[in-house]
């Protein structure tokens, strides 16, 4: 049976501590449906009604355009381990950019990455649990190395060319706010 929070309770903030992917999901106001599976230790509950991740660059960045063009974010965790449980973040969200005033509150709560694009900020309207009796038992065995790997290769000033090139617009041609 779901359950809807109105806040993002202790027990909520535990288990999203012990996951190890997440998903977003969004929409702008037309075009494509962006779904994004996410790892690493990149998310954060910064209060109550508040999370954030690391955005690290990648091939895409359809989440910035569709949070600039309609601001809806849904983020999902699934367990996979003995308890089963799903668990959607409603809400809004915003990017910050390294030259956003926010930005050196938020980075510190975070590990050293190398090829951080930005961070997702989302505000949070409501939250609900579902059973995830369907989702199967699956062994986390360690994370990928390449995407780190990639970035420590071409160091920031390639990573900066790159997302100049691959990261400005969505691939339905909406700006992402990176700077040029």
């Amino acid at each position: 049976m779901a359950k809807f929070y109105n806040e993002l309770n202790q027990t909520i903030r535990d288990f999203i501590d012990r996951q190890k992917v997440f998903f977003t999901a969004t929409a702008p106001k037309s075009g494509r449906i962006n779904l994004s599976p996410k790892g690493m230790d990149t998310f954060r509950c910064i209060d109550d009604h508040t999370v954030a991740y690391l955005d690290l660059t990648g091939s895409g960045n359809e989440t910035a355009a569709h949070l600039l063009d309609d601001g809806r974010i849904t983020i999902m965790f699934c367990s996979f381990d003995k308890k089963p449980l799903i668990l959607r973040l409603y809400g809004t969200g915003h990017m910050v950019q390294k030259s956003d005033e926010a930005w050196a509150d938020l980075i510190q709560r975070f590990p050293e990455e190398p090829g951080v694009r930005q961070i997702m900020v989302m505000t949070v309207q409501s939250a609900q649990t579902s059973c995830g009796w369907a989702v199967p038992f699956a062994e986390n065995q360690q994370e990928r190395a390449q995407l780190r790997e990639s970035a420590e290769k071409g160091g920031e000033e390639k990573m900066l060319e790159y997302r100049k090139k691959k990261n400005h617009t969505s691939i339905d041609g909406l700006p992402t706010g990176l700077p040029r």
